[in-house]
């Protein structure tokens, strides 16, 4: 049977494993699939754009292995009491293109973009770094302090987000954490002596979250918001005076911060870093951004992830999704009686990874 890991049962599995060990093993498995980022099938995402938002298809396979994820991505939708960000998504076999695996990627989502943020920083930011400044306190605030606690010791946090609720808000999420947290009253008041600085607002436009004369030498960007044609955080010269580090190129210069640059200008692919084909941070001095859209492969990682954690486990649901009939010629046969469902395959397919 087809297996379906829904919402409440995610909850459920993270709550029993712990937040940072989650963060390790999803990081972990990301930061896999980037070593073997030669084996994809890699495309830009297939975006349908309106004035509200985006919806996009992120497919990948590595040969074995199909994934897509379904996400969408609508600012306005806080006003209607509804999520920016929702998502879901599959893998299936490659060799007979039968679907395996169907999860929830909201959550997920949070959490790979997190786990993917620490996987750059501990190649692009500098090793005693120790405060983070977070600018747009929305739904991924805390998956991205949590990641950074987890994996890189940031027990300091600096707030900013114009909506002062907003800010109260994470404060109070990560009050239990155990996170030293200070709410800037401006977005220069918040950087002030952050060594690692996240920018993850909503606003689908070009903006300025971080003008120049804010970043000093040494810090770490980890330059998350900006994933669409027209919406950017950085200003320009910023990113002109700074080492950039990039999933996709192709997808990024459509989506990410360097979409303001000229097509000539520098930049480095993470992976090539993680391999040791290209160097990351070379100085205490350096201004380092990870222009992060959000790449099919870390979604695919994550897929990959919780179909392995829990293939054995009852957090996993069977859903007769597929129409298999015993007779493959036969698929009106399961309308007038004359076939059946194919159990005895059907059972099958979760063996397959």
């Amino acid at each position: 049977m087809l297996k379906l890991l829904d919402v409440q049962n995610l909850i459920k599995y993270v709550q029993s494993v712990g937040m940072e060990p989650f963060f390790h093993g999803l990081a972990e498995t990301i930061e896999a699939d980037f070593k073997r980022w030669g084996e994809f099938d890699k495309m830009a995402r297939v975006a349908s754009h309106s004035p509200a938002g985006v919806i996009e298809l992120m497919p990948t396979d590595d040969g074995k292995f199909y994934g897509f994820k379904y996400v969408n991505g609508h600012p306005k939708n806080f006003e209607k009491t509804l999520q920016t960000v929702t998502a879901y998504g599959m893998l299936a076999d490659v060799d007979t293109g039968y679907p395996l695996f169907i999860s929830e990627l909201t959550l997920t989502t949070a959490f790979r973009t997190g786990a993917t943020s620490v996987m750059a920083a501990k190649y692009l930011a500098r090793k005693n770094s120790s405060v983070m400044a977070i600018i747009g306190n929305g739904a991924q605030s805390e998956f991205q302090a949590l990641a950074f606690k987890a994996s890189m010791g940031i027990k300091t946090l600096r707030l900013f987000d114009i909506d002062r609720a907003a800010m109260e808000k994470t404060k109070k999420n990560l009050d239990a954490a155990g996170f030293d947290v200070y709410l800037a009253d401006t977005p220069h008041d918040a950087v002030k002596g952050a060594d690692i600085i996240t920018t993850v607002t909503a606003d689908k436009k070009c903006a300025k979250i971080l003008t120049d004369d804010m970043i000093q030498p040494g810090v770490h960007i980890n330059a998350v918001g900006g994933d669409c044609p027209g919406k950017t955080e950085l200003e320009k010269a910023i990113l002109l005076r700074s080492d950039i580090f990039v999933e996709f190129p192709e997808q990024t210069w459509i989506e990410g911060e360097i979409q303001q640059l000229d097509k000539d200008h520098p930049i480095t692919e993470l992976w090539e870093v993680i391999l040791g084909k290209k160097a990351g941070r070379t100085s205490d001095e350096q201004i380092t951004v990870f222009d992060s859209v959000g790449f099919a492969i870390e979604d695919f990682a994550s897929l990959r992830y919780l179909y392995e954690q829990l293939k054995d486990t009852d957090y996993l649901q069977d859903v007769d999704l597929l129409s298999v009939p015993t007779d493959p010629k036969n698929l009106y046969g399961l309308l007038n009686g004359t076939d059946t469902q194919n159990r005895e395959y059907l059972d099958l397919i979760p063996n397959v990874l």
